[in-house]
């Protein structure tokens, strides 16, 4: 469906970082949907380990400097850009100097989690929607990748329906073998709550593992794909059981085809 506007929001999108399935995907997926005749507009955080100068890197003034409030703490937003050239595609960057510094994506040098890797995820979360809110780009699709961007859908259907650049916009979800293995922030919760999300929405979450954390997603996506060939068993089971749109693992040389179906798909309320 030509005209329809795709918003990326992906953990990990190489050159940017190195390739991994996930970075690949991140990558090449809004090249090929915007050749398809759809508008697009890409996201990922600003790791501390991305060479700014060496992918050219630039601050976007008049997105950035707005202040995000978690647990009654001030962050302020920076937004960074660069161009992949070759795919006449930008990416933007969510940026912040607590937040997305230090070198290593969501474990230190000796493999211990991240204690504020919830802060991170909902910084990235509420900073991608506010950033679209100001650029007036009404997106018919938002496809995340990965769990740490899995947070968005939460905060489009809990606190941005009415909004009116979100109201028609469909959530999907694609999840990769990338699971944390630790279980974040006991607080995790709480700060949701502090944003605005009912409470009876995040029971699920009291204790914050990596599988409590995709059903709370899951819950409030309109349609997932499976991003993996192996993902998570207990994940799999519960997204067979959800009821939403599922799209299987899809090969190197179908997937562009499977995704830009699925779009239609979600869109069209098959759900």
């Amino acid at each position: 469906m030509t005209g329809t506007k795709v918003l990326y929001v992906s953990q990990e999108i190489t050159p940017y970082l190195p390739e991994t399935e996930m970075s690949v995907i991140g990558r090449n997926l809004p090249q090929a949907i915007q050749e398809k005749g759809r508008e697009i507009r890409t996201f990922m955080p600003k790791y501390g380990c991305i060479n700014e100068r060496r992918n050219q890197l630039h601050e976007v003034i008049r997105l950035s400097g707005m202040n995000i409030i978690i647990d009654d703490t001030d962050h302020p937003l920076i937004i960074k850009v660069a161009s992949i050239q070759a795919a006449r595609m930008q990416v933007y960057f969510i940026d912040n100097e607590d937040y997305f510094q230090r070198k290593y994506l969501f474990s230190d040098d000796k493999g211990d989690f991240f204690e504020d890797n919830d802060e991170r995820a909902i910084f990235f979360a509420r900073g991608v929607i506010e950033t679209v809110r100001k650029l007036q780009w009404p997106p018919n699709i938002i496809h995340c990748h990965g769990w740490f961007s899995a947070l968005i859908s939460i905060y489009i259907k809990k606190l941005y329906d009415d909004d009116p650049v979100f109201r028609n916009s469909k959530v999907i979800l694609s999840l990769y073998d990338s699971e944390f293995k630790q279980p974040l922030n006991k607080l995790f919760g709480k700060k949701l709550s502090m944003d605005g999300v009912p409470a009876e929405d995040l029971k699920i979450v009291d204790d914050p593992s990596y599988l409590n954390y995709i059903k709370l997603t899951v819950n409030m996506s309109d349609g997932i794909i499976i991003g993996s060939n192996q993902i998570h068993n207990d994940v799999i089971k519960y997204l067979e059981k959800s009821g939403k749109p599922l799209l299987p693992y899809q090969d190197a040389d179908s997937y562009v085809e499977a995704y830009s179906g699925f779009y239609d798909e979600v869109m069209n309320g098959s759900h």
